[in-house]
């Protein structure tokens, strides 16, 4: 675990709480850029490596990356409670507003002017993805050894069709074993 910066404070409950929470309720589709933004930019509490370390960690474990994320930021700050906190924090107003839109959804959901709504959030949340693996991109552009894997895991799971799962542990293995030639070499 990494230590606080000097200017760094360390959260509250509440403050996990409010923090994940205005993340839950930015976003439709993918929160991820805003618990970027949120943890990095705002508040402090990760920098940006530490960021792309923790998702990459995230990503590899079963369930949605960001409650995942929630989870270990809470539990980094505030043990057991903080990582129950957190990601209620980030799921309590999405919960409420989905069973709220279902229904809407389930009253109005045939309507022309309901689909264009949805086809507008969707090309929304596809560029929020986009502008968050540009940053994270700019978080790594020191580690230059580390791009190919990037590459090759794109290349292999959206053109080759390989099962994920063979494809993250082969890139972990390797990714791994660069990494400790390369502190060998230090």
């Amino acid at each position: 675990m990494t230590q606080l910066q000097p200017n760094q404070a360390r959260p509250d409950l509440r403050a996990l709480f409010l923090g994940f929470s205005s993340v839950g309720l930015s976003g439709f589709g993918g929160v991820l850029p805003f618990a970027r933004r949120m943890l990095v930019d705002q508040r402090g509490w990760m920098t940006a490596e530490e960021f792309n370390a923790q998702l990459g960690l995230c990503q590899f474990l079963p369930g949605p990356n960001v409650v995942n994320l929630a989870v270990l930021v809470g539990k980094r700050y505030r043990g057991l409670a903080g990582a129950i906190v957190a990601p209620v924090g980030l799921l309590a107003g999405p919960i409420a507003i989905v069973l709220l839109l279902a229904m809407l959804y389930d009253a109005y959901g045939s309507l022309p002017v309901a689909q264009s709504m949805l086809r507008g959030v969707a090309a929304v949340g596809a560029g929020l993805l986009f502008a968050m693996a540009w940053r994270m991109g700019m978080a790594i552009r020191d580690k230059a050894a580390f791009l190919p894997f990037a590459a090759l895991v794109v290349f292999g799971i959206a053109w080759l069709r390989w099962p994920m799962l063979w494809v993250m542990l082969a890139g972990l293995l390797l990714s791994g074993g660069l990494a400790y030639w390369r502190l060998g070499r230090r």
